[in-house]
């Protein structure tokens, strides 16, 4: 189990990757249709200490982005900042062309352009066919990861070759809030079912970013570094895995 490292700026533990920077191991997930919301983005940076924002081209929301980051007044350099290529834009040149437009529509000097290099949806196969395509390995692998769907064997893998894995949809879409093992365990601890699966993937070792447009909801989502799941109702989460995707499956791509 890897274990977080000291706390960063907004006082969130972060974990260092291979580039050599540290990537907070909590964040702040983003996405299109209806995944943004301006007020929520700013009272996670100014509330909540989230110094860890995912996002990409294909959400759209970009230029919000830099909108709500300059209206919060967090500084460039405590921030963690991810955005993703589409499709469109693979190939030398048209990534460079991409990351400077991703940077400009953000509002920032540098990402990613780059600082630390990452794929997300890659399975261990995927990783080994860049293997041998690539020089460098990359420093983050993001994929789903919540008490349904834990892939232990991508993850031994990535830190095999020092790669950190950074889980989305933690609460399974929603999916997992009402499952009576995780609502026993609520309970047990007293604490949301929500903050039960982000403290048990953080406690996986997982960089774990939790999507809401809700300015409660994230400020429950962060509070999940003041207690503990022991080992054994790790484990009884651990054994929830059954293999069901609530994103898509990566492993229909060759």
């Amino acid at each position: 189990m890897a274990a977080a490292g000291r706390p960063g700026p907004g006082g969130v533990p972060a974990v260092r990757v291979a580039s050599g920077h540290s990537i907070p191991v909590l964040g702040l997930g983003t996405s299109h249709r209806g995944g943004y919301s301006h007020a929520a983005v700013v009272h996670a940076l100014q509330r909540c200490g989230i110094r860890h924002i995912d996002t990409a081209k294909r959400y759209g929301c970009e230029s919000l982005l830099q909108r709500a980051i300059r209206d919060s007044g967090v500084k460039r350099e405590d921030l963690w900042i991810t955005t993703k290529l589409w499709h469109s834009d693979y190939g030398y040149e048209n990534t460079k062309k991409a990351c400077l437009e991703s940077c400009e529509r953000l509002g920032v000097e540098y990402l990613g352009l780059c600082k630390s290099i990452g794929v997300s949806n890659f399975l261990i196969s995927h990783l080994e066919q860049l293997k041998e395509d690539c020089v460098i390995t990359p420093h983050v692998n993001q994929v789903e990861y919540h008490p349904f769907q834990r892939p232990q064997e991508l993850v031994d893998y990535c830190r095999s070759r020092d790669i950190v894995f950074e889980g989305y949809c933690p609460l399974a879409k929603g999916e997992a809030l009402t499952h009576p093992t995780v609502i026993q365990l609520a309970k047990k601890y007293g604490r949301t079912p929500a903050q039960i699966c982000i403290r048990w993937s953080i406690q996986n070792g997982i960089v774990t970013i939790p999507k809401s447009t809700k300015a409660e909801r994230i400020e429950e989502n962060c509070k999940v570094f003041d207690f503990t799941i022991a080992e054994d109702d790790v484990e009884i989460l651990n054994g929830m895995h059954d293999g069901r995707h609530v994103s898509w499956d990566p492993s229909f791509i060759v």
